[in-house]
């Protein structure tokens, strides 16, 4: 009865040798890493020489790379307002206010979400001119980098009244607190996380005379300040805990001019001398007792005003004048 049962049972049907190869290797491509175009690494743009960004009167003076959004956000003198500037050359409003007479230096503070924006008046807006504020306005602007609302507007001037005024250039510590740095009183202003202003150091050695003191400034993160001086090129180290016991750094290479700087790595400071129309490499081996030049770029005859880092590369802003249809933005190259 068994053999009897399983020999009359139907045998299943054998297909073809070639059809079970086929079906093998078909299971055994299935496991192998996709090799698709969509898998393939995709090359990265490289990044432009220059941007020629045809944008009158804007009359930039600082500039901040924007990592996350790839663009430049760019200040204006002429206009008193902020902007932003893609690759392509597309400028677009970023924020305003009738506060803001003129923007001067930007620093990005990513991770706060904030743009901090430098005001001053110095008859740079012609729509604004000869106002009360003529050379007393002092005050730093905080942008919501995600809405483009002013967020926060905090007067320095009124921290000393009988003084002419123009807010230059900031720096940001590990802590939120910004430097901030005025051209025509011998002061560096401090601005906490809530808001509080202060006069954090103050110094006739800070003074430019006649000409422009302190412009440039940026953080260092072993916890002190360089900024120079625009009018002789004097090149400064505060440190936080001590501003009083400031030191001159040592120098062989004039930087008379001395407008933007930028804190490349820790011991690499670039300095756009705009008087000289060069942006000069400065390097140290002593914790910025001492500094040597050891690269230089020409800029022409442009009166480039400060810089700002992309990536592994460095770009310089060329403003021209006021009336000018257009502005630039250029990498550098030592």
């Amino acid at each position: 009865m068994l053999h009897s049962f399983f020999s009359n049972r139907a045998r299943p049907a054998r297909l073809p040798r070639v059809v079970l190869l086929t079906a093998l290797a078909g299971g055994l491509l299935a496991l192998l890493p996709s090799c698709s175009k969509d898998s393939e690494p995709v090359a990265e743009t490289p990044v432009p020489a220059r941007i020629s960004v045809p944008q009158a009167g804007v009359y930039p003076e600082g500039i901040q790379w924007d990592d996350a959004n790839k663009r430049f956000y760019v200040s204006s003198r002429a206009k008193g307002t902020v902007g932003t500037v893609r690759d392509d050359s597309t400028y677009t409003e970023f924020g305003k206010d009738s506060r803001l007479i003129s923007t001067i230096g930007l620093n990005l503070d990513a991770s706060r979400s904030r743009l901090l924006a430098a005001v001053s008046d110095n008859n740079f807006n012609p729509s604004v001119q000869n106002q009360p504020t003529l050379r007393k306005l002092a005050a730093l602007a905080i942008f919501n980098t995600s809405t483009g609302a002013l967020s926060s507007y905090v007067d320095l001037g009124g921290l000393r009244p009988a003084l002419m005024h123009f807010a230059n250039d900031m720096a940001v510590d590990k802590d939120g607190n910004v430097y901030i740095t005025d051209s025509m009183a011998p002061i560096i202003y401090k601005v906490d996380l809530q808001g509080n202003a202060s006069v954090f150091l103050e110094n006739a050695q800070l003074s430019g005379g006649t000409g422009f003191g302190l412009n440039g400034i940026v953080y260092h993160p072993d916890g002190y300040l360089l900024t120079a001086k625009t009018s002789d090129g004097t090149l400064f180290k505060v440190p936080i805990s001590n501003p009083t016991g400031f030191t001159t750094v040592t120098k062989t290479q004039s930087l008379v001019g001395a407008d933007g700087l930028l804190l490349f790595d820790n011991t690499t400071l670039l300095v756009v001398a705009g008087n000289q129309s060069t942006v000069y490499r400065m390097t140290t081996a002593d914790a910025w007792a001492s500094a040597t030049s050891t690269g230089s770029f020409a800029t022409g005859a442009v009166s480039p005003t400060t810089i700002t880092r992309r990536g592994a590369d460095a770009y310089v802003l060329y403003p021209y004048a006021a009336t000018a249809p257009r502005f630039k933005i250029v990498k550098v190259s030592f």
